[in-house]
């Protein structure tokens, strides 16, 4: 459920994202446990605001130390720049960023699919194409 909610749509890969680390973790643990995901099958990136800047590595680091993950799954950080019509309004609003958590595999996204639909009792063909 929380795919269907907070997962991207794609064909190949599953891609959460979210800045619950208890959320995250619980969506790393499912992918192990359910679909036998090796630590090397998971890709993580996190996207930060500029107040980050200066904690970027301690961030990364959280990440990849709350979900068991080796620093090898780690990819490229993004950090968004405050416009100046912002006025730093979400300055401190989430001190660990957001993480997104990407598993490429066909077979996965068709199950997680599947299962969304007969759970929620509806069809979505483009999902199953």
């Amino acid at each position: 459920m929380l795919y269907w909610a907070e997962g991207a749509k794609m064909r190949n890969s599953v891609q959460f994202v979210n800045s619950d680390p208890a959320m995250v973790g619980y969506f790393v643990r499912f992918m192990r446990t359910h679909f036998a995901v090796a630590d090397d099958g998971f890709r993580l990136d996190c996207n930060l605001f500029a107040d980050h800047i200066e904690r970027q590595r301690e961030i990364e680091l959280f990440w990849l130390d709350t979900l068991g993950l080796p620093q090898s799954c780690l990819r490229k950080s993004k950090v968004n720049v405050y416009s100046k019509y912002s006025k730093k309004k979400r300055q401190n609003k989430l001190p660990w960023g957001t993480v997104r958590v990407c598993v490429h595999s066909t077979r996965i996204v068709q199950s997680i699919y599947g299962s969304i639909q007969e759970y929620g009792s509806f069809e979505r063909p483009e999902w199953l194409d």
